[in-house]
């Protein structure tokens, strides 16, 4: 199948929760490095939250954006509670209207997201940002490459690339951009996340695929 029905979307949502959730530790480490250090404890508080509300209810894909995005917007700390809660309220929004999503569904969604990010942030590629691993992918997206599940495995590899290419890159923004080239040679936080979050949708989607 080239698409998958928007109605079938809580596993994909639940396997992003678990994602994020196995990963605590992880995010933690990385953004220590270079930040407060809290990055995996407040993902994985917003994606917990998230499960414990909805995941005894039914929920479309898109319901599902919309409820996580709510969550982290408005109940976790830090600037990336606010950041992926637009991205993921906004895409959700755009996806209302779509009963199946195939690629050019899913791009759409994902770029709407990206577009509110920009319009709140000045991040852009080359920044050190989540954009760097959200960008990239969404480019993929929009050009497919071949079938779904064919431009699904290229996202995910052009997300993992775009978090690989933040290790060398100075933050422009946020706590690491005081370290200057100092904050140079470590992966971004965010671009990390980001790549986990993008990989297990992909992953949940390809399952019905």
């Amino acid at each position: 199948m080239g698409s998958f029905r928007n109605a079938d979307g809580k596993s994909v949502l639940l396997k992003m929760v678990k994602a994020i959730q196995d990963n605590k530790a992880y995010l933690g480490e990385v953004d220590g490095l270079i930040g407060d250090g809290d990055h995996g404890m407040n993902m994985n508080k917003g994606f917990t939250v998230f499960e414990s509300r909805y995941g005894a209810k039914n929920f479309t894909f898109s319901e599902g954006l919309e409820g996580l995005g709510t969550v982290l917007f408005n109940e976790i700390g830090g600037s990336m509670g606010p950041i992926y809660g637009t991205i993921f309220m906004e895409a959700a929004r755009a996806g209302e209207q779509f009963d199946v999503i195939g690629a050019a569904e899913l791009g759409c969604m994902l770029e709407t997201g990206l577009n509110e990010l920009y319009d709140i942030v000045e991040a852009k590629v080359g920044d050190k940002t989540l954009v760097d691993t959200l960008a990239p992918a969404v480019e993929v997206l929009k050009n497919p490459p071949g079938s779904f599940k064919v431009t699904l495995e290229q996202m995910k590899k052009a997300a993992e690339n775009g978090r690989d290419s933040t290790k060398d890159m100075v933050a422009k923004y946020g706590r690491s951009s005081r370290l200057g080239e100092r904050s140079r040679g470590v992966l971004d936080a965010g671009a990390v996340s980001c790549c986990i979050i993008l990989t297990a949708m992909a992953d949940g989607i390809i399952e019905y695929l």
